[in-house]
């Protein structure tokens, strides 16, 4: 199983950046998949998050209206969109996969990857 997350950069205040995240070895279509994000010295926190059926997606109050999340099942991968990103939104990003079946929940995580927004 993999999760491999690649788009993350340096990119000044009130631009833009979308990561990617690929998936192999589970059936990704059947998945949960979510972006986490990690700033120094602060807890992991809930970005984004979209169902694997319906597509339904929800997002941390803090990058509504700036951010979108969405996921081509076909190749296996999830996007995070950021725009008008700010200084605050600097931060490892996480992917995040999961789904529950027979009362056995399945996580998966990948490596992450940097965002830094100057000001």
């Amino acid at each position: 199983v993999q999760l491999v997350e690649s788009g993350g950069g340096l990119v000044q205040s009130g631009g833009s950046l979308r990561l990617s995240c690929v998936a192999s070895g589970f059936t990704f279509s059947s998945y949960n998949m979510s972006w986490y994000r990690q700033a120094p010295g602060k807890e992991r926190e809930l970005v984004a998050g979209i169902s694997g059926g319906y597509s339904s997606t929800n997002y941390a109050d803090s990058v509504k209206g700036r951010f979108t999340i969405s996921r081509d099942n076909a190749k296996n991968t999830v996007y995070l969109q950021m725009n008008n990103l700010k200084p605050e939104d600097t931060a490892v990003y996480y992917c995040k996969g999961w789904n529950v079946v027979g009362g056995i929940r399945r996580i998966y995580w990948g490596q992450g990857t940097q965002v830094s927004v100057s000001s």
